[in-house]
C-alpha cells in the first residue's frame, strides 16, 4: 500500500531545495507504466495528453473536471511515483476549486497545478489565451491551500499572462501568487534565456519551468535550470510526441506495405511489454491458483 503522505513529504523536500526535479508528462496507462518504471521522483499529468489521448480533441476547455479526475484515479492507482496533475483554471469559480482539490486529492494526486486563464483556457504554447484578474486568481490560491487536507499537497499556481500581456505583468501575477501561499509558482511560456532567468531573480521562490518541444520557450536541460534555481522542470508534451511520430511512421508502413517486417527494429519486445503491463502478477496469479 503506497503512502501518500510520505511520498508527498518527500516530494516537497525535493521541490524546495530547488534543485529542478524533472517531470515526465503521461497521458493515459501504457506512458504511466513506462515513465514510473524509470526511477523519476515525480510524475506529470499533462491536460493536452489527456484531452489529445482520452477525448481526440485539443487542449481548449473541453475536458472537464470529470475527465480529468477519473483519468487521475486510474494513473494515480497503478503509480508509485509521485504525480501532479493539471487542472486548468479549476473548471470554474472557487467553490469548484474546492471541489476540485479535494478530488484531486482524493484521487493519490501529490499536487495540482490551476491557472489564471479565463474560460475555455487553451493549451500554454498557443496564442489567444486572456487571463482573469489577479485577485480572482488570488482567491483561487486561498481556497485551494484551505481545501486540502494534507499540508503537503502542492499547489502550484501558474500565470498565463507573459504571450499576451508581458513579461512585467506574467512576474507581476506570479509575485501575487507567490504572496497567497502558492508552494510553487509557474510563469508560461516566457520567450529567451534572459527571461527564465529573469523570473527567478524577480519572483524568488520555487518555480517551474516548461519544456515543451516546438513550444514558446527555449529548450534547456535540467542541469542549466537548476544552476538558474528553477525547482520543479515539466516535460510535459515528450511522451505524447514521441508516440505520435513512432505511431505515424509505423501505421504509415504497414499500410504501404501490408506487413510489420520492416518495423521489427521500432517495437518493443512482446514479452517486455506483457511485464510492463502487469503480466506477470497474472501468471503468479495463476500458478497460484489456476485459471
Amino acid at each position: 500500500m503506497i503512502d501518500r503522505s510520505q511520498q508527498r513529504r518527500a516530494l516537497r523536500a525535493a521541490i524546495e531545495a530547488r534543485n529542478a526535479v524533472v517531470a515526465p508528462g503521461v497521458f493515459d496507462l501504457i506512458s504511466a507504466r513506462l515513465a514510473d518504471s524509470e526511477g523519476f521522483d515525480v510524475l506529470y499529468m499533462t491536460g493536452y495528453g489527456v484531452s489529445a489521448s482520452y477525448l481526440g480533441l485539443p487542449d481548449a476547455g473541453l475536458a472537464t473536471y470529470t475527465d480529468m479526475q477519473s483519468c487521475l484515479q486510474r494513473i494515480a492507482t497503478i503509480c508509485r511515483t509521485p504525480l501532479i496533475a493539471d487542472a486548468d483554471t479549476g473548471y470554474g469559480g472557487p467553490l469548484n476549486v474546492r471541489h476540485t482539490v479535494q478530488g484531486y486529492e482524493r484521487a493519490g494526486a501529490a499536487g495540482i497545478q490551476i491557472e489564471d486563464q479565463t474560460h475555455p483556457k487553451r493549451c500554454g504554447h498557443t496564442l489567444g489565451r486572456t487571463c482573469i484578474p489577479v485577485d480572482e486568481m488570488v482567491t483561487k490560491i486561498r481556497v485551494a491551500l484551505d481545501s486540502r487536507g494534507d499540508p503537503d499537497f502542492l499547489v502550484i499556481a501558474r500565470t498565463d499572462a507573459r504571450t499576451a500581456y508581458g513579461l512585467d505583468e506574467a512576474i507581476r501575477r506570479a509575485i501575487a501568487y507567490r504572496d497567497a501561499g502558492a508552494d510553487l509558482v509557474f510563469v508560461e511560456s516566457p520567450e529567451t534565456e534572459e527571461e527564465l532567468a529573469e523570473i527567478v531573480r524577480r519572483v524568488n521562490c520555487p518555480l517551474v519551468a516548461n519544456m515543451v518541444e516546438g513550444g514558446r520557450t527555449p529548450l534547456l536541460d535540467r542541469a542549466a535550470l537548476a544552476a538558474l534555481g528553477y525547482a520543479l522542470v515539466l516535460f510535459p508534451a515528450t511522451g505524447f510526441l514521441a508516440a505520435g511520430a513512432i505511431l505515424r511512421r509505423v501505421y504509415g508502413t504497414l499500410k504501404a506495405d501490408g506487413a510489420s517486417a520492416a518495423l521489427r527494429d521500432e517495437l518493443d519486445d512482446f514479452d517486455r511489454f506483457n511485464r510492463t503491463v502487469g503480466f506477470e502478477d497474472v501468471w503468479a496469479f495463476e500458478q497460484r491458483y489456476g485459471n
